[in-house]
């Protein structure tokens, strides 16, 4: 058993870094770190600046909480962020004249003396006191406090700046005065009024009719334009955004989706415009979910597209060449990954790829024709996932996170010269140190890949464990699957505080890349599509009994656990088997026709299993609860009281068929949260009831008449 446990209080401790972002000419590093207060019981979200060359620690740039996105000037004088914090004193003092009294446009910046007012979480139900998001500035030059740059009564969603640096374009929400009314009388307590198909989103809440808009600011006389050509539109706009890019050419580049329903698609469509509104070009035809645009210096457009339809076919980088488009990256059969989108350096794109069960890097250089795509930066390793990844302006620098089981979480620069580079180059620096009051004081668990052979295909997954742990000594483990969601996903090795914990109390964590993932291509993932609740619980048994056959782990002793579809594998993992001695499944779905229309993913379950009342037998076949009376193993069920990818009432379901049958089973909700687990406090409680869960129904701790519980 292992030596030391980690403190589930030490959560407290943990540090997230998000965004990066590197300065144009390549010296500075700017990212965002989540840390969590302890004392308010909240994530603190951070801005922080460091050198590449490593010459000294990150410094913190915000002291107010709340900090993201943050992009550099093309001077790299100044860096930008998104932050809700008060308003600017500059903009509270002085006469802040009417807008009607001067005659302005609505639509222009109010002046108000007041703080914006928030929709809080669920995008529209908040309280009017609270700021909303806005663009701030740092003069890294000069010093002194962030300068607010943008003064939205909604807040702003996204933004980039200008090619000189003295305007932004800013993506923000503009109502009618209707509109505005509607949106009051919800902040009141009226009722929820929508006439979209799509009503909610996860992490948004309700939806509403409320157009966003890009508009253009200038710096100096705070003056701002909206450009009506410029909106967007889709069933999830709120989470993807217009994601606002200025080109080079003095082009601005946007995505939307105009077509004739578009809450009934995914369909994100490129469009490119001229910053004074004119020239509106739509570059995509309507047949991709593109994301993550990116300029090149010579006015071609870098994008990540996706079948808004085939969900399997692995996502790829295009370019739009002033033409046509083109797949860079088609004929890997590797999915990009969203996480960094594209990097220009001259015609090499690079982009992170899902391949082999590792998140990994690929240059694709522009020939013209379909490309040349390769892997690159051997110097990764295959022990370490990177999380993030960018390249400056100039193309000299590449800055990227790396996620470390034993290390933490942490920013690196490298030359991009040497990401091509066999072995570790020496332009490779470590720039951070985030997690080190964790990592250097708490045991970091081992990891190891391992293989097993399932139905005729060779199956992966990683292992954790204590660095105490001999797995090889006779002395079986017991064991913890924790499963991912998507199910177009993977897992890798990687830092998390729920892996130490659970390792550093004896327990082995097994993650298994079942069929159904998206890191081997297309036929791989195929296998599950459409499909659910087959090939993925054989591999998943298969992947236990291959661990068990070699001694490492104890048959008797499989815990699980495992969010939105690491839920819903547990589901039929306890209806069709006898793998688990006990199960967490959270946030997960178990009955496909009921979560219909009562989710926020529709549009998903109609291009995979049709529409319920034209094809109930695949939704039945699908749903694990049609198979309730199969249940004998220990639930402790977990949902998000606001969940609306997986609504609580899926897993109130569950619940109800275990305890009808006297199985012993436990609801918890989490009243609101989303898709996730977000508070420190209830990240904690979960997983003290997750391990109070597995210690009650031990076997091993039972034949033993019990012991202290391994959370004290």
């Amino acid at each position: 058993m292992a030596a030391a446990e980690l403190p589930l209080e030490a959560f407290y401790d943990l540090t997230r870094i998000t965004d990066l972002a590197v300065s144009p000419d390549g010296d500075r590093v700017a990212f965002t770190a989540t840390e969590y207060d302890q004392h308010e019981d909240e994530s603190v979200a951070s801005l922080f600046v460091v050198p590449t060359d490593g010459s000294r620690e990150p410094h913190r740039l915000t002291t107010v909480a709340g900090a993201s996105s943050p992009a550099w000037s093309p001077s790299g004088e100044e860096l930008a962020f998104l932050a809700a914090r008060e308003t600017d004193v500059e903009r509270r003092v002085g006469w802040q004249r009417d807008e009607e009294e001067d005659g302005e446009d609505a639509d222009a910046d109010d002046g108000s003396d007041e703080p914006d007012s928030d929709t809080g979480d669920d995008g529209n139900n908040g309280a009017d006191d609270e700021p909303k998001p806005q663009v701030w500035t740092f003069d890294l030059v000069r010093g002194g406090d962030a300068r607010q740059e943008t003064d939205r009564e909604e807040g702003v969603s996204g933004f980039d700046w200008s090619p000189d640096g003295d305007r932004f374009v800013v993506a923000a929400r503009d109502p009618t005065d209707e509109e505005q009314e509607q949106l009051e009388q919800r902040r009141e307590g009226g009722p929820i009024e929508t006439t979209r198909l799509q009503h909610k989103v996860d992490g948004v809440g309700w939806t509403d009719e409320v157009t966003t808009y890009l508009f253009v600011v200038d710096r100096d006389s705070g003056e701002t334009e909206r450009l009506d050509d410029a909106y967007g539109g889709g069933s999830f706009q709120d989470l993807y955004g217009m994601d606002p890019t200025w080109g080079p050419d003095d082009r601005i580049a946007f995505t939307s989706c105009r077509l004739e329903h578009p809450d009934d698609t995914h369909v994100r469509d490129v469009y490119a415009i001229d910053p004074d509104g004119d020239g509106l070009e739509r570059r995509t035809d309507g047949e991709l979910l593109c994301t993550g645009l990116s300029w090149r210096d010579d006015g071609a457009l870098g994008f990540v597209g996706k079948d808004p339809d085939d969900w399997v076919r692995p996502a790829a980088a295009f370019v739009h060449d002033g033409e046509r488009v083109r797949s860079l990256t088609a004929s890997l059969d590797r999915t990009v990954a969203q996480q960094g989108g594209v990097n220009w350096v001259a015609d090499d794109l690079y982009a992170l790829v899902g391949d082999e069960s590792r998140t990994r890097l690929v240059r694709a250089t522009d020939d013209g024709d379909d490309g040349t795509v390769e892997r690159t930066f051997e110097a990764q390793g295959d022990d370490r996932a990177i999380a993030a990844f960018e390249v400056s302006a100039d193309g000299s620098t590449a800055a990227l996170a790396f996620s470390d089981p034993r290390e933490g979480l942490d920013v690196y620069a490298v030359a991009v010269d040497d990401l091509a580079a066999a072995d570790r180059p020496d332009s490779l620096r470590r720039l951070s140190r985030v997690n080190a009051a964790l990592t250097d004081e708490y045991p970091m668990p081992t990891v190891r890949r391992v293989e097993w052979e399932s139905d005729g295909w060779t199956i992966d997954g990683v292992l954790y464990h204590d660095p105490d742990v001999d797995l090889d000594a006779d002395d079986p483990e017991p064991l913890v699957v924790a499963i991912h969601g998507g199910p177009l996903s993977y897992d890798e090795p990687v830092f998390r505080f729920a892996h130490a914990a659970l390792t550093s109390r004896g327990y082995v964590v097994f993650r298994p890349n079942y069929r159904g993932g998206a890191s081997r291509g297309r036929a791989f993932a195929e296998e599950l599509y459409g499909q659910w609740g087959t090939v993925e619980v054989e591999d998943i048994v298969a992947g236990v009994d291959a661990l068990a056959d070699r001694g490492w782990v104890d048959p008797d002793r499989v815990f699980g656990y495992g969010f939105s579809y690491g839920g819903i594998a547990q589901g039929y993992l306890v209806t069709q088997t006898d793998l688990l001695t006990a199960a967490v499944p959270e946030h997960g779905i178990y009955d496909l026709r009921s979560a219909f229309g009562t989710d926020d993913s529709h549009n998903w379950l109609e291009t995979e299993f049709g529409l319920p009342w034209e094809n109930p037998d695949a939704y039945d076949d699908a749903s694990a609860l049609l198979e309730a009376d199969a249940i004998d193993t220990p639930l402790l069920v977990v949902a998000g009281g606001e969940d609306w990818r997986c609504p609580p009432s899926q897993s109130e379901q569950l619940y109800v068929a275990a305890r009808k049958q006297d199985v012993d089973a436990k609801l918890v909700v989490y009243p609101d949260e989303h898709h996730n687990i977000g508070d420190p406090d209830r990240a904690i409680d979960r997983l003290e009831r997750l391990l109070e869960w597995y210690e009650r129904h031990d076997p091993a701790l039972e034949e033993s008449g019990g012991s202290e519980s391994k959370t004290e």
